[in-house]
């Protein structure tokens, strides 16, 4: 079954993706501006200490780190590799499926990335926005024609590969591309099933991440992290 989709909506800019694109750009620029002098180029400045995730620290109450953490960044090729990879996938996939939709899937996959980053790298810093983007990756995978999810397979091939590197969070890329081919099966099967699953992923991903945050709650698992 071909999903049923609206019309694509023909925006140079589609809203979702350019706030993610450039809001990620500027808040690098300003945190590299405002951290100290003979800092590691790799080190997180003063705004990217407040909104990276960090599972202690989402653990005091923090909630917001789940979700501002993709606009985070641990360098130049980072956000560069990144920024590029959003604008490829997000903007046509924002274009055909509205905004309102590519919003929640957007949000679902951020925090879906969040909780399997929580589960795995509890007491690691996690930043950037590439397991929201596998997340596109994991709906356009059940939703694109034949000839584009070849595309779409060897890119996620090669992004598999680069998340077993040192540094690199596979857990984060992981938790975001299992929120996202649910998402896509979603739109898959047309605007009215999309609209009551989505906003009931988007809960699952939250309750994930609540759980991971809040290992002792929940029958201390923190020997995974």
């Amino acid at each position: 079954m071909e999903p049923t989709l609206e019309r694509p909506v023909r925006q140079k800019w589609p809203p979702v993706t350019a706030t993610i694109i450039i809001g990620s750009v500027a808040l690098f620029v300003l945190d590299a501006l405002l951290s100290p002098a003979g800092d590691r180029p790799s080190s997180l400045g003063p705004i990217f200490q407040w909104i990276a995730l960090y599972g202690p620290f989402v653990q005091e109450g923090q909630y917001w780190r789940v979700l501002t953490c993709v606009f985070a960044h641990g360098g130049p090729l980072h956000l560069i590799f990144n920024m590029v990879v959003a604008y490829q996938l997000g903007m046509p996939l924002e274009r055909v499926i509205g905004s309102r939709r590519f919003l929640l899937l957007s949000l679902a996959t951020a925090v879906g990335s969040s909780s399997l980053a929580l589960l795995f790298n509890f007491q690691v810093a996690t930043v950037g926005a590439s397991g929201m983007i596998l997340g596109y990756g994991g709906a356009m995978l059940v939703t694109a024609t034949r000839e584009f999810r070849r595309g779409v397979v060897i890119w996620l091939a090669q992004v598999a590969i680069i998340s077993m590197l040192p540094g690199v969070s596979w857990a984060g890329h992981l938790g975001g591309f299992l929120f996202g081919v649910p998402m896509g099966l979603a739109l898959r099967l047309g605007p009215r099933v999309y609209a009551r699953a989505a906003p009931m992923l988007l809960a699952i991903a939250a309750a994930v991440a609540y759980i991971t945050a809040h290992p002792e709650r929940f029958g201390g698992f923190s020997g995974w992290n």
